[in-house]
């Protein structure tokens, strides 16, 4: 951030984030574009515009015919990190209603859709009361629902994560004496808290980033590999991925990296290193063991 930008107010930068996106994305801008979006008067859009090109002029200009401004051939953004990644995450959330129509900033949306997710709806007052025994390190007991019984449990949960499906406190198990995943969604019913005593660093497991190596499916031909690679954004051959060990487990499922009988254009990718994630997760969970016991 320059000097200059510490002298502006956030309102004006956010401005002229908006000035910057309406160029980059839609390829043109009216003065009525910041007035409706920021609910600003006419001579406040035109210091705004008049501001920014004083600040990026070589980035803007105005067409005439068009009655309009738009962008250089090449703009030097200095307000805006365009992110495609952002824009269809952006987008994604509007159309599951987590995201209101007036933070997208298309004057009209592309048309667009998308194949529904499964919804696990979670109760307000279940996330609160497992939020609060995060931040004050106890325990609660909740009546939790496994795909064998169903039966009050002591859980010490000390995180939260997301598999890609559905979401999980990362717990300690009372009853067990060792750390689980516990799906939230399944927990009926939460009672009493209590004072915990457990050590997060002894969950090693959750403190441990893996590296897991994807690459196409040795079964595919080049041109098919060669398709999977730009899919995958692979660089030489494999995209690595990093995430917490105690996610990998769940990560393998899902993409179907435990599966040798499936064939190569329904497979698309291999886990490189497949035996030896397993193989630190089977170390990792030996080690947190041994500091419990100790």
């Amino acid at each position: 951030m320059t000097e200059g930008d510490n002298r502006r107010s956030w309102t004006q930068i956010r401005r002229f984030e908006f000035i910057e996106w309406k160029l980059f994305w839609e390829g043109s801008l009216n003065r009525s574009d910041l007035e409706d979006q920021f609910d600003i008067s006419t001579p406040q859009a035109s210091v705004d515009l008049r501001n920014y090109r004083e600040e990026a002029g070589e980035n803007i200009s105005y067409d005439a015919t068009l009655k309009a401004f738009v962008p250089a051939p090449e703009p030097k953004l200095r307000f805006l990190k365009a992110s495609a990644d952002r824009l269809l995450l952006q987008l994604r959330a509007w159309m599951t209603g987590a995201l209101p129509r007036d933070d997208l900033w298309f004057k009209a949306p592309p048309p667009v859709a998308m194949a529904p997710d499964i919804v696990r709806h979670v109760e307000p007052k279940m996330l609160r009361a497992i939020l609060r025994a995060i931040q004050r390190r106890e325990a609660i007991n909740v009546l939790y629902q496994s795909l064998t019984n169903t039966r009050w449990r002591m859980v010490a949960p000390h995180a939260l994560a997301f598999d890609g499906y559905r979401w999980h406190m990362r717990a300690w198990a009372c009853d067990r004496g060792d750390f689980r995943d516990f799906v939230i969604t399944r927990v009926q019913k939460i009672g009493k808290s209590e004072a915990a005593n457990y050590d997060v660093a002894h969950d090693i497991e959750w403190n441990t980033v893996t590296a897991l190596r994807l690459c196409p499916h040795p079964g595919l031909s080049e041109e098919q590999a060669a398709a999977i690679r730009r899919d995958y954004g692979m660089k030489d051959n494999c995209r690595t991925i990093k995430l917490r060990m105690s996610l990998a487990y769940y990560f393998i499922m899902r993409m179907n990296l435990d599966l040798d009988t499936l064939p190569p254009e329904r497979a698309q990718i291999v886990l490189e290193n497949l035996k030896d994630v397993k193989r630190q997760i089977i170390e990792a969970r030996a080690e947190t063991r041994r500091r419990i016991a100790e």
